[in-house]
């Protein structure tokens, strides 16, 4: 190989960035466009929600859990996770109810409450979303899209629609601060 086709290290890399850019979905400074909106998607019973990535401390699979006397039902029980014991919540009995049925592959997002982090089992993660402010839907039209009924309206700040769905951008941080999840025992 001639000395003038041999890359330094330094062009090999900004080649790799530029062919990596090339197949991102939008251009680099669209991914940080203001007015965007980002965070982890998933979803609960019939709800597809979305939760800031400040709020979601980490996506786990579900480890084995220990049940606690005593607790409410909602409380599957504590796990230990790296060393660390964790409450493990079942989010849609706590939401709606009704218990979740677990699956291989199953989640849980790791948020932090004041005291220790906490696990809110989800029914099925989609991975990273973005919305934009033209997706977003207005106030009064949250409710036709039933992303802010029953309990859920406490922690749905807002919706987007994207495609065919309408997303609620659910509130980990007011969750944990709410007295009745605070407070497991039953």
């Amino acid at each position: 190989m001639s000395a003038q086709h041999r890359l330094e290290p330094f062009q090999i890399l900004a080649e790799y960035e530029r062919k990596s850019l090339a197949h991102v979905v939008g251009l680099p400074e669209q991914l940080d466009a203001p007015g965007l909106w980002r965070g982890v998607a998933y979803r609960i019973g019939a709800h597809r929600l979305a939760s800031g990535f400040d709020e979601v401390v980490e996506i786990l699979p579900v480890p084995a859990i220990t049940p606690v006397p005593g607790a409410q039902p909602w409380m599957l029980g504590v796990a230990n996770v790296r060393g660390n014991l964790l409450p493990i919540i079942d989010l849609k009995q706590f939401l709606e109810g009704v218990r979740t049925v677990m699956h291989e592959g199953q989640r849980m997002l790791l948020m932090r409450q004041h005291g220790g982090d906490v696990a809110v089992l989800i029914d099925e993660l989609y991975g990273q979303r973005g919305f934009t402010e033209q997706q977003q839907i207005e106030q009064e039209d949250m409710a036709a899209a039933q992303l802010a009924e029953g309990r859920y309206a406490h922690f749905v700040e807002r919706g987007y629609r994207l495609g065919e769905h309408a997303w609620g951008i659910f509130s980990l941080e007011r969750l944990s601060r709410t007295p009745e999840f605070r407070q497991a025992a039953a």
